[in-house]
């Protein structure tokens, strides 16, 4: 037990940078922490947090020992849960933060079936396209796109997001289908904001492909109405153009050409400690967006 409690501080206080934030964690003070730090550190043989007055930061060996740590404690919470899903039922605020745009489509809607099956669960939902801070804002769970880079919270993956070149069917018969990257400077492409450049696998690199057109936004939900008007190629994401496809709306071109697929992930502070009314929702996504057909499908159009 002794030993748990000194891995546990160590995480906490790495984690949240502070020996008081972890101290209010394990309701104890933060000379405990401190103590048990000191005890784990002359276990092993090694410093694995400097400690300062302002901060604390990790050594080499500390960020090692850190990453085995949350395994072993996300291992730990895992089997717990999974002996008690049957009698605890899920309660309490879940706060979920998703960029703006998708958040709309693929959150909102599963917040609305998450609360049908877990009523005495309150969700506050922030769609915003800046990276919160999910330690001060009291974010339980985030969905973000791309690679994560935040090496003191947890993920896991959801899915991968394809990017897509789209036109309307009017538009490729006016204009014709482009074949190869290098014939995009004869087309109209539909450019979001001061983005220069379609990233496509050219041989086997990405590249970016510069490109221009008479229709410029910042806003990507512009770009796909503009698409859907025959206005130019657009170069979105597949969970935006997706039903579109599906109906004909759209048609994809230089499939052949697309460069490979990025992440969607749950992001979330802490696994150990991880509330039953998170993980749940995590499970949610995790089994909608992994359907094979989730990001294609077919719209009853009759």
């Amino acid at each position: 037990m002794d030993q748990f409690k000194q891995i546990e501080a160590f995480t906490n206080a790495a984690l949240r940078g502070s020996l008081a934030e972890a101290a209010r964690l394990s309701q104890v003070t933060p000379a405990v922490i401190g103590r048990r730090i000191d005890a784990l550190e002359q276990r092993l043989g090694v410093k694995l947090l400097l400690r300062s007055t302002r901060k604390l930061s990790l050594t080499q060996e500390g960020q090692a020992f850190l990453e085995d740590c949350q395994r072993v404690l996300a291992d730990l919470g895992n089997a717990e849960a999974s002996v008690s899903l049957g009698s605890i039922r899920a309660r309490g605020h879940l706060k979920v933060s998703a960029p703006a745009g998708f958040g709309r489509r693929h959150v909102a809607p599963l917040v609305a079936d998450y609360l049908t099956a877990h009523p005495e669960v309150r969700v506050s939902l922030d769609l915003t396209d800046r990276m919160v801070d999910m330690m001060n804002e009291g974010v339980d769970c985030a969905v973000r796109i791309g690679e994560m880079i935040d090496s003191n919270l947890i993920s896991t993956r959801l899915a991968e997001m394809r990017r897509v070149i789209v036109a309307a069917p009017s538009y490729l018969v006016e204009h014709g289908v482009p074949s190869a990257p290098t014939e995009l400077s004869q087309h109209n492409c539909l450019v979001l904001g001061q983005q220069r450049g379609w990233s496509l696998l050219v041989g086997s690199n990405v590249q970016v492909i510069k490109v221009t057109g008479t229709l410029e936004c910042n806003d990507g939900a512009v770009l796909h109405e503009w698409a859907l008007a025959g206005k130019g190629l657009a170069w979105r994401s597949l969970w935006e153009v997706g039903d579109d496809i599906a109906t004909g709306r759209l048609q994809t071109v230089l499939d052949d050409f697309a460069s490979p697929p990025v992440g969607v992930y749950a992001v979330f502070p802490d696994r150990r400690h991880l509330p039953l009314r998170v993980r749940l929702f995590i499970d949610l996504l995790k089994d909608c967006y992994g359907r094979q057909d989730y990001w294609l499908k077919q719209v009853d159009t009759t």
